[in-house]
Parts: structure tokens; C-alpha cells; sequence
């Protein structure tokens, strides 16, 4: 994508989530858009009919980055094992840090009903997908553990620390919370091989 493009689609989605802030989505027009992010109507209309395909761009592109920075880890190994695992590998924390506006809308407002339970909606898909591992899911059957139950937990309990870490105002780095994420993965496996990979 063009830089300029680029440049202008964040004007654009800073502008609507500065917004989102004090007003509903259904009271938000265009033109409040443009004003606050300083372009004209034409250039809005270059890249949008309607506000809604600018809120409907915002969150694929959330979504998007979403599942890449959960997939990191996972891009150089085909088995992750957690005592091999370093806290740099863990990109989830950099994400929700880079779209902290965003995440701070959808947490302490009602902007986007149900977005939470997208979030959370996504992180399981996520990791039921970590549960591709043939052993890993004889494992889990053979403990009787129900994968799709499994893996809302895990979904909900990163949701949990992300949350956490919202509401906390972002008091600590977002390497801090992979060491702190990573200690916990650690803990809860008992110093195992990822049942996930």
C-alpha cells in the first residue's frame, strides 16, 4: 500500500476512534470524520462509501494484525515447546500496545458491542488451531479434556491479562507481559512441551 494511502487511512481511523470516545458511532457523520482528520470529503470517499466500511476496515485490519502477532511464535518451530520459548517470540502484547486506542474504546466504552466476544471469539479459533498437533489432541482426549472448552480458557485468559493490563493504564511494557504470559504458560504446563503445538 501506498504511503500516502496508508498515512491518510490512519488520519482517517484515529479520527473515528477520537470520536467513538465522546459520541455513538450512529451520531458520527462523515464529515465529523474528515474535519478531525484534516482531508477532504473526496479523499474519504476515495477509500470509503460509508463510515460504516471505515469502522468495517479498522477491525479486520485489528483482526488481521490480531492473528499474526498470535501466530508469531509459531513461525519458525513446527513443535513450540515452552522451556525453548523466549518472551521476545510473544508479539500479542505488541499488538494490543500498537492499537491501544482501539483497545482502550472497545474496554472502557460500549463504542463496539460484542467486539470483546469477537476478540475472545478469534483468540479460540486461534487456539484450536495451536491443537493441530495429532499427539496434542490424543493427549488432551486421553485426559478428557474438551478441546473447544480448552481453548476458550486459554482464549479468555489472554483476553484477561490483556484486559488487565488496559484497565492498568499500560503500566507495563508489553515485553514485560510476554515474560509475564510466558511465566504463566510455563507454570501451568509444568515445565512440559506445549500441549498446543
Amino acid at each position: 500500500m501506498d504511503r500516502r494511502i496508508r498515512k491518510t487511512k490512519q488520519a482517517l481511523t484515529d479520527a473515528l476512534l477520537s470520536l467513538l470516545q465522546t459520541k455513538e458511532f450512529r451520531s458520527i457523520t462523515i464529515t465529523d470524520i474528515v474535519t478531525i482528520a484534516d482531508v477532504n470529503r473526496g479523499t474519504f470517499y476515495k477509500h470509503y462509501t460509508y463510515k460504516e466500511d471505515l469502522l468495517d476496515d479498522i477491525i479486520e485490519r485489528v483482526i488481521v494484525d490480531l492473528k499474526d502477532s498470535y501466530e508469531e511464535p509459531y513461525r519458525h518451530v513446527s513443535t513450540l515447546i515452552i522451556q525453548e520459548m523466549v518472551a521476545s517470540a510473544i508479539k500479542i502484547f505488541d499488538h494490543v500496545a500498537t492499537h491501544r486506542n482501539f483497545y482502550q474504546l472497545i474496554t472502557h466504552s460500549n463504542a463496539l458491542p460484542g467486539f470483546q466476544q469477537r476478540i475472545c471469539y478469534e483468540l479460540q479459533q486461534l487456539c484450536i488451531q495451536d491443537m493441530r498437533n495429532v499427539e496434542a489432541i490424543r493427549a488432551m482426549n486421553q485426559a478428557g479434556i474438551n478441546i473447544d472448552l480448552y481453548a476458550s480458557y486459554q482464549a479468555y485468559a489472554i483476553w484477561g491479562l490483556i484486559i488487565a493490563w488496559i484497565q492498568n493504564d499500560f503500566q507495563y511494557s508489553a515485553n514485560y507481559m510476554s515474560e509475564q504470559l510466558l511465566q504463566i504458560i510455563t507454570q501451568q504446563n509444568g515445565h512440559r512441551n506445549n500441549p498446543l503445538s
